[in-house]
């Protein structure tokens, strides 16, 4: 499988402005690509085909004196500009047939410098290298200092260079993984577990094991308060409001890189540690149009439970997703009789049929693992009870749904 591994740039200031160079010219092929098929839309004419428009609007703008400085940069980043276009036509159209899953697109939209995000992509052609220094060397710009955290497990087939809001540069390198190697990586185990995700705990296993909620965002609110309140006291246009916008999105970088860290890091244990996990199918969607929805974003379920799903194939474990109707918290896992809806600030109860006392939560967790097929009866066999609709009262998912980025 492909996987993305990102490390930090630390580009001087004149590959800084040579990046700058770069990025502006990607933005501008790509919304002249834009432009011409919105033209092309308005006169009921043909849409201009990908080769078309790269001798168009690179081969002959670069001729141009309005265009000549799209010379000053590698092609390559030009035409993956204009690959990128296609690709956002294409899952456009996709979209409105209903062939392609996933919410509805809009048609592409231009680019502007103001964008919080500006990436430009280097494949093998454009002649990019890392040096024996460590050093990344990309055409037209230079040898970037490069932060490697860890080793590449393989040589990387294409190089993408990103900008985000707080104004860092990171190289994100496709690599494509040995599933094999990567499976005989991780310990053989037999064990199954299922995961109740909430916010008292972020995630109670089927052993009881509960792991707390770090909220990152909880923590660093007044920071937040601080930054944003001071963000909106600078004048417009202003060299201190840049600077002031430049420490907002700093702060929440920083929150958004501790989540994914913890994230990372608990899937990583639990995938090692079990050959099945269970989960639900939450649809957080829904979760964030009600009075919790800060604290469902701030737990970030969506995020760890892709993380989960992609090393579960990267590593040949068994992740199962169970329905969000399922009604976990509402049937007692010992004998399996359905109690009913309970609010949310009940979190023990005691079944009625066989007079159990239950964790709401670690409850949760065993029926997640048993509707998953993982939980095993005593002669052996997996058990795996039938569908039970939720009753609309039950709360926590429903109507409920990156690029994690991989680690």
């Amino acid at each position: 499988m492909q996987l993305r591994y990102s490390f930090r740039l630390y580009p001087d200031t004149g590959q800084q402005q040579a990046l700058a160079r770069a990025f502006g010219c990607a933005r501008v092929v790509f919304n002249d690509a834009v432009r011409a098929r919105e033209e092309a839309r308005r006169a009921e004419l043909p849409f201009p085909k990908a080769a078309e428009l790269s001798k168009r609007l690179i081969t002959e703008a670069k001729q141009t004196v309005e265009r000549s400085w799209l010379g000053e940069v590698s092609a390559v980043v030009l035409q993956q500009s204009l690959r990128d276009a296609e690709s956002a036509y294409r899952n456009f159209f996709a979209s409105l047939k209903g062939t392609r899953r996933g919410p509805k697109l809009g048609a592409p939209r231009f680019k502007s410098r103001k964008d919080n995000r500006q990436a430009i992509r280097f494949t093998a052609n454009a002649r990019w290298n890392i040096t024996g220094s460590g050093r990344l060397t990309l055409p037209k710009i230079g040898a970037v200092k490069v932060k490697w955290s860890r080793a590449l497990p393989t040589a990387p087939t294409s190089v993408t260079v990103v900008k985000d809001a707080a104004g860092r540069y990171f190289a994100s390198f496709v690599i494509d993984t040995d599933p094999h190697a990567d499976a005989a990586a991780m310990p053989d185990t037999d064990r199954t577990v299922g995961i109740d995700l909430g916010l008292t705990h972020f995630a109670v296993l089927s052993d009881g094991t509960k792991i707390d909620s770090p909220r990152f965002l909880r923590r660093a609110e007044k920071k937040l308060k601080k930054a944003q309140r001071d963000l909106s006291r600078k004048q417009k246009g202003s060299r201190n409001r840049e600077k002031a916008r430049l420490k907002v999105a700093r702060a929440h970088a920083q929150v958004a890189d501790a989540r994914r860290e913890f994230h990372h890091q608990l899937s990583t244990q639990l995938i090692r540690d079990n050959q099945a996990i269970g989960v639900e199918d939450l649809a957080v969607n829904g979760l964030a149009r009600t009075r919790l929805a800060k604290s469902v974003h701030d737990a970030g379920w969506s995020q760890f439970v892709a993380i989960l799903e992609y090393k579960a194939t990267r590593y040949g474990r068994t992740l199962v997703k169970i329905g969000r109707f399922e009604p976990t918290s509402q049937t007692c896992s010992a004998c399996g009789v359905k109690d009913g809806p309970k609010p949310l600030n009940i979190r023990e109860w005691t079944c009625a049929a066989c007079g159990t006392v239950h964790d709401r939560d670690h409850n949760a967790a065993i029926n997640v693992k048993t509707a998953a097929g993982l939980a095993v009866s005593a002669c052996g066999a997996p058990v795996r009870p039938e569908p039970v609709l939720a009753q609309r009262e039950e709360t926590g998912s429903h109507g409920l749904p990156t690029e994690p980025r991989a680690a």
